[in-house]
């Protein structure tokens, strides 16, 4: 499954202190229907996500119902994400 969506960028303190891009409720309702055959536990689903001309694997974090995707800091100097930004995200579900 590939899903492309726009969102801000956000700060959450959580598991991590990242920078991260909530999924919109449309492209969350996707990811949770296949969201048992592809997590690897406690409800994190592995991805492939493109920002800019960055890809990078990382999961993305259940939170309220829906997900966010972490943007890694390596990622954030790359393409310039800063809180507040808005981005295209292009999110590859799965670990592959």
């Amino acid at each position: 499954m590939v899903l492309e969506f726009v969102g801000e960028a956000i700060w959450w303190r959580g598991p991590a202190p990242f920078v991260f891009v909530p999924v919109p409720p449309e492209s969350a309702a996707e990811i949770k229907a296949v969201s048992a055959q592809v997590t690897y536990g406690w409800g994190v689903i592995p991805a492939i996500v493109q920002i800019g001309n960055t890809e990078y694997s990382t999961s993305l974090f259940p939170k309220s119902g829906g997900y966010l995707v972490p943007i890694k800091v390596m990622v954030q100097k790359a393409e310039n994400v800063n809180v507040g930004d808005v981005v295209t995200v292009r999110l590859k579900i799965g670990s592959s």
